[in-house]
């Protein structure tokens, strides 16, 4: 049986510190068209839930993706820059019946299709095996950390083991989250469940657009990757 997959990608009007950074010129298109098209060409996703708070961003989506998307108009009481990216998904997903969901944001703009089809496939082994009840994407890091006190977090300064040596560490990088109405609901209504599976991609398909010299790194990689 065909299981029903759908995309989440919400994307709010105002933005700090990139000004109309979902809009914004990104070689050529709207920054949040590639994450588009990447999730379009998905050979498992169905249709992609846009939930925004912008009429000019909704008439864009309508304009270029009309067939692909369903676009949710976000109520007042989740609008605002300190919303819970989990409240915004809770709401969704009692608008929109799926089996599985994947959120992703329009600020990862080398995530590529490949590895959103990959880590989908693995959530269905996982679900049948009953391994895994979610899905989301991090990035290894192998490097000397300290905490805010300048204390060695991940290794001994005494013993200076070269770093592909220390042990590593995953960092969450938010390029997409893989989960079902139940492991969302079982852990608390969060996107990652109580028995995730990290699904590891690359420092430049994992790219993430927070700051204007980030928009400038990821147009660049844009054009030769």
């Amino acid at each position: 049986m065909q299981k029903k997959i759908l995309a989440l990608l919400p994307m709010k009007g105002n933005s700090e510190r990139v000004v109309n950074k979902n809009l914004k010129n990104f070689n050529g298109f709207p920054l949040y068209h590639r994450v588009m098209k990447t999730l379009i060409a998905s050979k498992y996703i169905e249709k992609i839930i846009v939930n925004t708070d912008s009429e000019k961003i909704k008439n864009d989506v309508l304009l270029n993706f009309k067939n692909d998307v369903i676009v949710i108009d976000r109520p007042e009481s989740i609008i605002g820059d300190f919303v819970s990216m989990n409240e915004i998904i809770k709401y969704d997903i009692s608008c929109v019946d799926a089996d599985y969901y994947i959120q992703t944001h329009s600020t990862n703009p080398l995530l590529r299709t490949k590895s959103i089809d990959q880590a989908i496939e693995l959530m269905f082994s996982s679900e049948e095996n009953k391994s895994n009840d979610s899905v989301f994407s991090v990035t290894k890091l192998q490097t000397r950390l300290y905490d805010i006190k300048g204390t060695p977090y991940n290794h001994d300064p005494n013993i200076l083991l070269r770093t592909q040596d220390l042990k590593p560490l995953f960092e969450e990088n938010s390029n997409f989250y893989i989960f079902t109405k139940k492991s969302f609901s079982n852990a608390g209504n969060k996107r990652i469940g109580v028995r995730p599976f990290m699904f590891e991609i690359d420092k430049i398909e994992a790219i993430d657009i927070d700051e204007p010299q980030d928009f400038i790194i990821a147009e660049a990689l844009h054009k030769i990757v």
